[in-house]
């Protein structure tokens, strides 16, 4: 029997396999709204069959996004957007859902990534971003604003805020977004955070705020809502955040009720040197997981189901996350199912597709057309 196929328990969740979409940002919204291109997207991949949508990065409040057009939860209107898209699709599948809820940090107010992805400034329609210390991604930026106390704490309320509108909208899961260099992970690393208070400095002092981020949200959730976080196990530079680390804060996340944890890279200054191949980062979360303990994601350069199978086959991992390879082909639990002799649920309209010679693939889905 296939493993990566098998239902796994991620603290109230029950996930039909341990395939993971992972979040991947659309840029398409309007003022923070989803917009038709979101029924279209997470339409098509909510037919994959996988055990887990995690919705693209959702900034907590306006500027927190990455780009103007990065998807928002920091009002009613955004919340009912994108309500109204979840209902629309909900009918035709019964995928759980979860949304990762983020602030960008120092690395908001950015173009596009087609428009060249630079940050754009206030008199171009951008606006100043803040963050742990003054110190810009890029050394031709201007600074960004060092945040103070209070900002500090709007920011956490604006994470819990946004978790409770997720959980009004239909969401049984909240992944915080502490990876990629954005705010969570700007506190966590010594490359981006050079405060003197009780924020920077020793290890305690840096992993605070994203602490107190999850306990205020891990607070405000029912029992039957998953809490994980998204790490970056090392920032692939010398002196900044690494796997030890990622450890001892995945150790605090664990102690604090963390249902689990998605573990990638980088992202923090463009010194990192990173070397891609198949599955350069399952390593990482195999020490995570080992450590800690927690129901651990795998994700980057995972694309063929037989690599999927062995990491979760050899406990390197509990779940795989793919992302550009389910957007180039958002059938992949499909496809993955026909090779490794598991089934999946599809409707009813899409049954015919299944090649001659393959055995029963496709099984009646528990919500679809009729």
């Amino acid at each position: 029997m296939s493993k990566l196929f098998t239902p796994l328990q991620v603290g109230p969740l029950t996930l039909k396999n341990r395939i993971v979409i992972a979040p991947m940002c659309q840029y398409s919204a309007e003022q923070g709204c989803a917009t038709p291109w979101h029924v279209a997207h997470l339409g098509q991949l909510m037919l994959s069959d996988a055990g887990l949508l995690v919705i693209e990065a959702t900034a907590v409040e306006p500027e927190g996004r990455i780009t103007a057009g990065c998807l928002g939860l920091w009002s009613d209107e955004t919340a009912d957007a994108l309500g109204t898209v979840l209902a629309s699709l909900r009918p035709h599948s019964a995928m759980p859902l979860a949304i990762q809820l983020s602030h960008a940090g120092r690395k908001a107010s950015s173009a596009r990534p087609w428009e060249g992805g630079q940050l754009v400034a206030p008199e171009a329609g951008g606006w100043r971003p803040q963050a742990p210390s003054a110190l810009p991604t890029l050394p031709a930026e201007p600074a960004p604003r060092e945040m103070t106390a209070g900002d500090l704490a709007r920011v956490q309320q604006a994470f819990v805020d946004a978790a409770l509108r997720a959980q009004r909208i239909g969401i049984q899961a909240i992944e915080l977004h502490a990876a990629h260099g954005y705010l969570l992970h700007q506190f966590l690393s010594p490359i981006s955070n050079q405060r003197t208070d009780d924020y920077g400095g020793a290890l305690a002092n840096r992993m605070r705020f994203p602490l107190a981020v999850f306990d205020a949200v891990r607070a405000v959730l029912p029992a039957g809502m998953a809490l994980g976080v998204r790490v970056s196990a090392t920032d692939w530079i010398d002196g900044g955040w690494d796997e030890a680390q990622t450890i001892a804060f995945g150790q605090a996340l664990k102690a604090r009720g963390c249902d689990f944890i998605d573990v990638s890279s980088g992202g923090i200054a463009p010194q990192q040197r990173i070397k891609p191949e198949p599955g350069y980062q399952v390593g990482l979360a195999e020490q995570v997981r080992q450590a800690t303990g927690l129901p651990t994601m795998a994700v980057g350069l995972i694309t063929e189901p037989e690599q999927a199978e062995a990491i979760v086959a050899e406990g390197r991992a509990d779940m795989v996350a793919l992302a550009r390879g389910m957007l180039y082909n958002p059938r992949w639990p499909w496809h993955a199912a026909a090779k490794l002799g598991a089934q999946v649920s599809a409707p009813r309209q899409y049954w015919r597709s299944q090649p001659q010679g393959q055995g029963q693939l496709f099984v009646e889905s528990r919500i679809g057309m009729r």
